[in-house]
């Protein structure tokens, strides 16, 4: 009943397609009625949760596909495509969007490591860039109560950051709590080093710079962050700076101009990796990609 009732909250404050930002602060209600293909996309660290639909996301050419049986968490900054491919008018995709704070995701996570017993020690495994987990009571009953505030604005701002506090504590005892813990509690070098990396698209960052950040050697690094993300740095740093360009070209910037956003500063090379990922050009993409942004 607890997850009908959610069902029941998102739809009555979002009864057409669309996506709300809600009086809670990071989080999101979407509505998707039409089917959108993958496309490029960048996942900041994220937890979504589907009442209705199927959601899809495609890391380094892994499909992760789920549905209200699972949540999606993307603990780090990642590279991905994502769509809604089977949503209609008849069968919407429904659901709620968290955005994670990484401060208070690793004081809890810090937290719960020095508890004994209550989650294990670092097993020395790189992170997961997406985990599905199952709904379990504590996960739907804290994503209930966070969504319960939507109803009153001034409980929203006296209660919100207790609420979401939960739902984060709910993620880290879940079966993605190992992916996030390794995200954001001790061992969490890599996705520290992502985000050093990803306000800087622009620089010639090295992969004896972002080893650096962790004081690994190169070849411990490598291996980690390959372990971590499924792509070496390089692949990486290339997925992002071409997804963040996808992405602002389909939102109407010049092909140029989105080049340069990303650190191309040979618009010969960024059409030629552009095609190469997308297998179109720049200005093919510009063309039809547009209408088929939508909801990510």
């Amino acid at each position: 009943m607890s997850k009908d009732h959610i069902k029941q909250l998102i739809e009555r404050h979002l009864p057409e397609a669309g996506l709300v930002q809600t009086a809670l602060e990071g989080v999101q209600i979407f509505r998707v009625t039409q089917g959108v293909p993958c496309v490029p996309a960048v996942y900041e660290p994220t937890v979504v949760a589907i009442v209705s639909g199927v959601k899809e996301a495609i890391l380094d050419g892994q499909r992760h596909a789920y549905d209200e049986s699972q949540y999606m968490l993307c603990p780090m900054t990642m590279p991905v495509e994502a769509g809604t491919p089977q949503a209609s008018p008849e069968n919407p995709l429904i659901g709620v969007v968290i955005s994670l704070d990484p401060r208070v995701m690793r004081e809890l996570a810090l937290e719960m490591e020095n508890v004994a017993g209550l989650i294990r020690k670092p097993d020395g495994a790189a992170p997961q860039g997406l985990s599905l987990a199952g709904w379990d009571t504590s996960f739907t009953q804290a994503l209930l109560r966070l969504l319960e505030l939507m109803d009153n604005p001034a409980d929203a701002a006296v209660l919100g950051a207790g609420r979401l506090r939960e739902l984060y504590y709910a993620v880290l005892k879940g079966e993605a709590g190992a992916a996030a813990k390794r995200a954001f509690g001790v061992g969490n070098e890599i996705a520290r080093t992502i985000d050093y990396l990803s306000p800087r698209l622009k620089e010639q960052v090295t992969i004896d710079d972002m080893a650096s950040q962790v004081s690994m050697s190169r070849a411990v690094f490598h291996r980690r962050f390959k372990e971590a993300t499924r792509m070496s740095p390089i692949q990486f740093v290339k997925s992002m700076r071409l997804n963040n360009a996808a992405m602002k070209i389909a939102r109407g910037m010049n092909v140029s101009e989105a080049a340069w956003e990303v650190g191309y500063t040979s618009s010969s090379q960024f059409s030629r990796e552009f095609k190469r990922m997308y297998g179109q050009s720049p200005r093919q993409w510009s063309q039809e990609a547009q209408a088929s942004m939508g909801m990510m």
